[in-house]
């Protein structure tokens, strides 16, 4: 066997910043790297594992001996083995094999390989994945694309579910989806897809939450290359691309990262403070340094590697509260005797500077359901210095809202209109995300009430009203078109339903609204400024209707918005106005073109009236279960 050769591709300067946690681009020195020493190819191999007693490299080169390749522990006591074995490169099968102080041997993955085996198996491969990247004038011009006043309308996807092949038993590969995705996408123009966890993980019915290769895409839909091939053409096709990122907990699987030198190293060993009990999984001890360093390395990572656009954060609020799902006595204060995560708190804010120092041009956006202050705020302001915020409590009062029969709603307004109280004190976005189809909730369409007729027209609705309430969008698969099962991760999208009116008309009317979010200045100029929105009429309880308008930065780019919560046509339907003419309907979510009933609307000429404290009136009639788009013609 060919011994292991002393070789570093770490320097002085990299462990003190590793040590100290602001080394924020560990994946180019720890893990596996091709280099060349001494005249000849191999791999370089370091690992962070402070309290092993030895460590050595094991795989399909060495029949996984432990004693053939062992790694040098590094003189600087900063936990590091490391060492260069000749001959090895692209696709060598490796594990470490960790012996602990107290005499097991572990056979762990690499924290930072870039290639894993497919699932089951669960070796780490030596990889580097080579593309010659397209999408230069894309990068050019993102910052443009993620601005906060530009449309950001978000499909959400996991993409081993999107679209079933070979009757539902295969999922579609990185380069198929690199065609069929990236076209529909690009078609139904939504400007961003955000992918569930694309890193390895050993349990597909864990969505990919459940993390063991933080550095690698998952290999069950081909290699890295065409994980790169795929946000290549999502970018040529004018497609942002957000990933979401998983730093709240990982699976304690025995090649993972749990007790990975036989110690509590990434993971706090106080259970009340290392163990997740919702999700059965172990918490990153967000107050070490080199783990630290290990997060936000990870995320700048995908941002640099991948030419990622955003990175959505999963279970913020899990990450902020120390008693977060935890009964009195199963979690410990913080120092000042309060329930904020305070480790997880500079975390945060530091993992959201970095990024914005690194990549001021791509976003963050935080799944956090509470009322913490200041989320999507920045750092030196206080905040935590996120991008965006999902809107929690819209998305809960919405579906809420819509659940019940049209007759009670009237006594229900409140609800629907509630969001507008605190609607600008993030910068929200709206999410109808997978969340909601799931665990028996059922699909969104099925939670509408009435007939079948009354479902569609209520669906349509609610999705007219999402795009035109402050803040932006985010749609899981298979709500443009009306899935009518809940989502099952075994099996695809039921693609068949789109042949039938109905839904082809619910797949029309995302299309439309998100061409009238581009197009419409009012629309997205100033949705997360309280400029931006202003009621006409919210009183109207008895008819359960709204009239509220979206506004710009010039005054003539401004729409009103009409919703008839109810399937009654309120003819002769009267509302101020503020421009006196003819207005037009840009968008009436009852027309024919989406399975409505095509209620003529009237004439739309405004008339010499005051009301609702504006200087003219226009005189409709309101569609059942619809909203209307008005805007005044030029």
């Amino acid at each position: 066997m060919t011994n292991v050769q002393n070789f570093s591709l770490l320097t002085d300067f990299d462990i003190q910043l590793f040590r100290s946690g602001k080394h924020f681009k560990l994946y180019e020195k720890l893990g596996s790297h091709i280099v060349e020493h001494n005249g000849v190819s191999g791999t370089y191999f370091a690992v962070w594992a402070p309290n092993a007693e030895q460590v050595s490299v094991i795989g399909n080169f060495n029949f996984w001996d432990k004693d053939a390749h062992p790694l040098s522990a590094r003189w600087d006591s900063s936990g590091i083995w490391e060492g260069f074995i000749p001959n090895q490169g692209q696709g060598t099968l490796y594990k470490y094999c960790i012996k602990t102080k107290d005499g097991r041997f572990l056979q762990k993955g690499d924290p930072f390989a870039r290639f894993w085996e497919v699932p089951p198996n669960t070796a780490s491969i030596v990889w580097e994945a080579k593309h010659e990247w397209k999408d230069k004038k894309w990068m050019k011009g993102r910052a443009k694309v993620n601005s906060l006043d530009k449309p950001f309308s978000v499909y959400e996807v996991h993409m081993g579910s999107w679209k079933k092949k070979h009757g539902g038993s295969m999922s579609l590969s990185y380069k198929e989806l690199a065609k069929e995705l990236v076209n529909y996408v690009a078609e139904m123009g939504f400007t961003h897809v955000e992918f569930l966890p694309v890193n390895e993980h050993p349990y597909y019915p864990s969505w990919g939450y459940q993390i063991t290769g933080y550095f690698a895409p998952t290999s069950r839909y081909g290699t890295p290359e065409e994980f790169k091939f795929l946000v290549d053409a999502f970018h040529k096709a004018g497609v942002g691309v957000i990933l979401d990122w998983v730093p709240s907990h990982f699976p304690e699987d025995g090649h993972g990262l749990g007790q990975f030198d036989g110690t509590h190293l990434y993971e706090h060993s106080d259970p009340r403070k290392g163990f997740h009990p919702d999700w059965k999984s172990l918490i990153f001890n967000y107050g070490r340094f080199e783990v630290r360093s290990f997060l936000i390395s990870n995320a700048l990572f995908w941002l640099d590697e991948y030419h990622a656009d955003g990175l959505r954060v999963d279970a913020v609020a899990s990450m902020l509260y120390l008693d977060y799902s935890r009964k009195e006595g199963e979690w410990i204060p913080n120092e000042f005797g309060g329930r904020e995560n305070l480790e997880a708190i500079s975390l945060l804010r530091e993992f959201n500077e970095a990024v914005y120092r690194e990549f001021p041009d791509a976003i963050t956006i935080a799944e956090e359901s509470t009322a913490f202050s200041g989320v999507s705020r920045p750092v030196y302001e206080g905040g935590l210095g996120f991008g965006q915020k999902w809107m929690m409590g819209w998305m809960h009062d919405t579906l809420s809202y819509f659940k019940y029969n049209p007759i009670y709603r009237q006594h229900h307004q409140n609800e629907i209109t509630f969001s507008l109280v605190y609607a600008f004190s993030e910068n929200f976005m709206l999410p109808l995300s997978h969340d909601e189809v799931v665990h028996g909730k059922g699909s969104l369409v099925d939670r509408m009430p009435g007939d079948e007729w009354q479902k569609f027209a209520n669906l349509r609705m609610m999705y007219a009203y999402m795009f035109t309430h402050p803040g932006t969008k985010l749609l899981f698969m298979g709500g443009e078109f009306g899935q009518t099962t809940e989502w099952n991760i075994e099996k695809g999208l039921n693609w068949d339903l789109t042949q039938y009116r109905i839904h082809q008309g619910v797949q029309k009317l995302i299309k439309d609204l998100n061409k009238i979010y581009k197009e419409e200045e009012a629309i997205h100029e100033l949705q997360f400024s309280p400029e931006g929105f202003e009621w006409i009429d919210q009183s109207d309880h008895k008819n359960s209707v709204l009239v509220y308008m979206r506004k710009g930065h010039k005054p003539e780019s401004a729409i009103v918005v009409v919703c008839n919560f109810t399937p009654v046509v309120r003819e002769n339907y009267k509302i101020g106005v503020p421009i006196d003419g003819k207005w037009e309907v840009l968008l009436n979510s009852d027309s024919s073109r989406y399975g409505g009933s095509d209620v003529d609307t009237g004439d739309l000429e405004s008339v010499d009236l005051s009301l609702h404290g504006r200087p003219y009136a226009l005189n409709l009639n309101l569609p059942p279960l619809a909203v209307l788009i008005l805007k005044p013609t030029e």
